[in-house]
């Protein structure tokens, strides 16, 4: 998802989606599991813009359908058949009843199933289907608002009804009719005559069947049913503690001296959120500031802010987020843990990373063996990054050892003075208009589809919110939502892409052949401040992309089978390929030209400028490649090796896997751990490295592009084309590592990686 900075500085305030991944018919998916990326460091803004007569025929053909379809519902703004949500109607008060009276209604589905099923495809899959699409739409609007828009009142009505919601999902799961007539189908004749996608579907059902405790009976299958809820309450609650933690810390500054360093963008952020706290009159230049662990307010003091002192307190602040009073996820994190191993024994696994591991392309073999290549390559030149920053702080004046709170600060000063660039000189030149105009372009060049603002045309969650329609040939293929903006007070932090509703023939309109694929892509940019629009650094401008890349593989789809079409059933290690994947066009040099213009001016970057920009991109990359590879060395050990309860803690066990993983140790007391919504709160558990594993995927991918060559556009265009129809166009229909042998060739390797980064060894 993200090349992240090195040291600790990044708190991982990061939700991701297991849901919209899976190839399962149910959903087990905890609700805090609503993303599919994370990327702490994006945010920015967008006026809404007048759409032209064309999307004004489009709004009122919209509005028709969505009005028809509202009539035919119960009253109740959640439950619509409508691919686009009410997201400005539906309100905590609806939850309850909605989720309620659906759940009753799917109960009674899945009796006259399992009474009458039938091991056809029309007989039990297609039905199955219908029964998981409503319960999916429904469950999905609640998640997404409690990412965005988190109330109180929300949270209370999400805890009275999720056990409901797990227990039709535990139903579903250990039906052992339905699985019978899985089976059925696998063994019997009509086998050898279903697509390779339908196969899939099957072959995934079988397996998740198994994963979801179906062959479990008596005292066995009651405990494993326990544990499944226990762990959907627990997540939901350790994804509230960071939210809460992370809204509680607030420093309020007055006196010049001490934000003296700070650009003028995170003065004017300041002094802007310092207003929303009642503070009136605050302004850039004067004063009072405020500053919170949000990222666009933490990122800016760990890596511009002279003062010590304060990098230190909000540094610390950080890395103990959630780690004490009412909001300690410590205890969680080890029942979690402890029931997770529980549960991988009751389904006959020796831990919780080999039931992980049973739906990824990996196994925890191969994952620890690429981890341990990373590491390898990329340890030295860690050591040698941390050295001359060492280097240059003393130089500079800096006595003694740096600490964690030092590295960022005196990194970006190196970076400056060795490559002459500054994040803020390159701010006026990504105004978000002129970025989503030049991605909007870059999709029209590699996938051959055309992009339209349709904003006002379908309900939003909150007025910043943009809509934007997909055409393919000049009509729909798909839509999309886009939450640009940093909301700390209700949004949880991080980016990502989930499902709206994905693409199916099941659920075609007459006249239609498939129900269009809808997305939303969620950022936490800094907003727009004053009269300016959001300036965003060359980090959320990758961030975006990568976002868009999730977003590319939904939306662009060709299969038709629903329960694999766009990122559904893809080995969870292969769906950061699209998303990575389109990081690397950000350095492309007419891919940036088409958006790098100043946002008063309209001069183009200069050229000085971009050089600079590519001659720093491998800046610190062994420290960025090495912090990946502790976090998923981390996450693995706690799932394979680590024992709760037996004496040690998860901190100090993080402490031994740091002695090989890192070349500055952490503090005693870091217990980043706490806020590591990754694998506590979402889909990543025993499968952070699949963020390494799928960079390899895409590397290897982008160097196709490199080996027809950037300059020729008809090869990029044939080799965009190709992409288009392998990788983002197949989904969970083929396996993935065919499916990149389609595009590539030949199986990936780890080359182009390494050589992108820097780190592959010099030729003897």
């Amino acid at each position: 998802m993200m090349s992240v900075r090195a040291s600790r500085l990044l708190p991982l305030a990061l939700p991701l989606a297991t849901l919209a991944t899976s190839s399962s018919l149910r959903l087990a998916a905890p609700l805090a599991s609503t993303t599919t990326c994370f990327r702490p460091i994006a945010y920015h803004r967008v006026p809404l813009q007048r759409i032209c007569a064309a999307n004004q025929r489009v709004s009122r053909a919209m509005a028709a359908s969505a009005a028809v379809e509202a009539s035919s519902a119960t009253g109740n703004p959640l439950i619509t058949d409508s691919p686009f949500p009410a997201y400005s109607e539906v309100k905590a008060e609806h939850v309850v009843p909605g989720i309620r009276a659906l759940l009753a209604e799917l109960h009674a589905e899945v009796d006259r199933l399992e009474a009458s099923v039938e091991p056809s495809w029309e007989g039990l899959v297609q039905p199955l289907e219908r029964i998981v699409d409503r319960l999916s739409r429904a469950w999905g609007t609640v998640s997404h608002l409690k990412a965005v828009k988190d109330t109180e009142e929300l949270r209370k009505a999400v805890e009275e009804v999720q056990p409901e919601r797990v227990k039709l999902s535990l139903r579903l799961s250990q039906s052992k009719p339905l699985y019978e007539a899985f089976k059925a189908i696998k063994e019997g004749p009509a086998w050898a005559g279903l697509t390779e996608a339908q196969q899939r579907i099957v072959d995934g059902e079988l397996r998740d069947f198994v994963l979801g405790g179906v062959a479990l009976e008596g005292e066995k299958k009651e405990r494993f049913n326990e544990i499944q809820q226990e762990l959907s309450q627990l997540s939901t609650k350790f994804s509230n503690n960071v939210l809460d933690a992370t809204k509680a810390y607030k420093k309020l500054l007055t006196d010049k001296k001490d934000v003296e360093g700070l650009p003028e963008s995170a003065l004017a952020l300041a002094a802007q959120q310092a207003v929303k706290e009642g503070h009136e009159g605050a302004t850039a230049e004067g004063g009072p500031w405020l500053f919170t662990l949000d990222m666009p307010s933490y990122f800016p003091v760990m890596t511009h802010a002279k003062n010590r002192a304060l990098r230190e307190e909000m540094y610390r602040a950080s890395i103990t987020r959630a780690s004490s009073g009412d909001i300690n996820n410590e205890p969680i994190i080890e029942k979690v843990l402890a029931l997770r191993q529980e549960k991988a024994e009751l389904l006959g696994f020796k831990n919780f990373a080999e039931v992980s591991m049973a739906s990824k392309m990996a196994t925890l073999e191969t994952a620890e063996d690429l981890l341990e290549q990373l590491r390898a390559a990329s340890y030295d030149a860690a050591k040698r990054d941390l050295q001359d920053i060492q280097e240059f702080a003393a130089e500079q004046g800096f006595e003694g050892e740096l600490a964690q709170w030092d590295v960022s600060f005196w990194a970006e000063r190196l970076k400056e003075a060795k490559y002459s660039i500054e994040e803020e000189q390159l701010r006026p030149y990504f105004a978000l208009p002129n970025v989503l105009q030049g991605l909007f372009g870059l999709a029209k060049r590699l996938f051959d589809v055309d992009i339209e603002p349709a904003d006002g045309t379908v309900p939003v969650w909150q007025e910043d919110v943009r809509f934007f329609v997909v055409k393919k040939g000049g009509v729909p293929k798909a839509y999309f939502y886009l939450d640009p903006y940093s909301r700390p007070a209700e949004k949880r932090g991080g980016a990502w892409m989930d499902e709206v509703c994905g693409q199916s023939k099941l659920f075609a309109r007459e006249g239609e052949n498939v129900r269009l694929p809808v997305a939303h892509m969620v950022c936490n940019q800094t907003p727009p401040v004053g009269d300016k629009p959001s300036l965003m650094t060359f980090r959320e401008v990758e961030t975006l992309f990568h976002e868009f890349g999730h977003a590319a593989q939904h939306m662009l789809t060709e299969q038709q089978e629903g329960l694999v079409a766009g990122i559904r059933g893809i080995e969870w290690d292969a769906v950061e390929l699209p998303s990575q994947f389109m990081e690397n066009w950000c350095y492309d040099r007419k891919t940036l030209y088409s958006f790098a213009k100043h946002y008063e001016s309209g001069e183009p970057l200069p050229e000085e400028l971009y050089q600079r920009l590519l001659a720093a991109r491998t800046y610190r990359a062994g420290s960025m490649s090495l912090r990946q590879v502790h976090f998923a060395s981390v996450d693995l050990e706690l799932h394979a090796r680590f024992q709760p309860g037996q004496g040690e803690s998860v901190f100090e066990r993080d402490q031994k896997v740091a002695q090989r993983t890192t070349v500055m140790p952490p503090l005693p007391e870091d217990r980043f751990l706490c806020a590591f919504s990754h694998i506590f709160a979402g889909g990543y558990s025993a499968g952070y490295y699949s963020y390494k594993w799928a960079e390899v995927l895409s590397a290897d991918a982008f160097a196709a592009f490199e080996d027809a060559g950037l300059e020729d556009e008809a090869a990029v265009s044939e080799t965009g084309r190709r992409f288009r129809d392998t990788v983002l166009a197949l989904g969970g229909g083929r396996e993935p590592g065919a499916v990149f042998k389609d595009f590539r060739g030949r199986d990936p390797t780890p080359e182009a990686l390494l050589r992108h980064n820097g780190l592959l060894p010099a030729a003897a």
